[in-house]
C-alpha cells in the first residue's frame, strides 16, 4: 500500500521546490543582466511574483522566499554587506501583504479584481522596504528612489507571471483549498 504524504511533508516539498525555482531564476537573471546588459540601470527580478504565489499558497511562509530572493540577488550580484541587509529586510516587509489575504480571504483576492493588485502590493512593499532599510543605513533620499525606478520592469514580469499562474489549476491558490477541491472532485 502506498503511503500518503502528510500535510507538513507536502508543504515542505512545495516550499523547497518553489525556493529552488526562485534561486535558479534569480541566478539566471542576474547572470544574463551582467552578460548582456552590464551598463543598464534597470533590473528584473521574479522575487515579487514567486513570493506572491507562495503567499497565496501558504500564507506567511512566503516570507522565507522573500528573504531568499534578496540573498540570491545580492550573492550573485557581488553585493556589499549593507546591500544584503537592504534587500533581505526590505523584501521581508512584503509579508505585510499577508494581512490583506487574511482580511479579505485568499479566495476573494485570488478570483476577484484584487488578483493583480495583490502582487502589485507585494512589489511595492518590497521596494518600499528596501528604500526604508537604505535610509536607515544612511543612504540619501535621492538614491532610494532608484529602488522604485530601476525595478519597474519587474512589475511587468510579475503581472504576466501572476496572470499565467491564475490560469493554471492550483498554482495561484491556497493549497488547503486546492487539495480539498481536488478531493471533492474525485469523490
Amino acid at each position: 500500500m502506498k503511503r500518503q504524504r502528510t500535510w507538513k511533508e507536502y508543504r515542505a516539498i512545495d516550499l523547497a521546490l518553489l525556493g529552488l525555482a526562485l534561486a535558479i531564476f534569480e541566478f539566471i537573471i542576474v547572470r544574463a543582466a551582467r552578460w548582456w546588459f552590464p551598463g543598464q540601470p534597470f533590473t528584473v527580478s521574479l522575487a515579487a511574483a514567486v513570493t506572491s504565489i507562495v503567499y497565496m499558497r501558504w500564507g506567511a511562509w512566503g516570507a522565507i522566499h522573500a528573504v531568499e530572493a534578496g540573498l540570491v540577488f545580492c550573492f550573485f550580484s557581488g553585493a556589499a554587506p549593507e546591500q544584503y541587509i537592504i534587500y533581505c529586510a526590505g523584501n521581508l516587509v512584503s509579508a505585510a501583504a499577508v494581512l490583506l489575504l487574511r482580511a479579505l480571504g485568499k479566495e476573494r483576492v485570488r478570483t476577484g479584481h484584487l488578483s493583480l493588485v495583490f502582487p502589485l502590493l507585494v512589489q511595492v512593499l518590497m521596494q518600499g522596504g528596501r528604500a526604508a532599510a537604505a535610509l536607515l543605513l544612511g543612504a540619501g533620499l535621492g538614491s532610494v528612489t532608484g529602488f522604485f525606478t530601476t525595478d519597474s520592469l519587474s512589475l511587468l514580469f510579475t503581472f504576466v507571471i501572476i496572470w499565467i499562474a491564475r490560469k493554471l489549476d492550483g498554482v495561484y491558490e491556497d493549497q488547503k483549498h486546492y487539495l480539498l477541491r481536488l478531493n471533492a472532485q474525485e469523490e
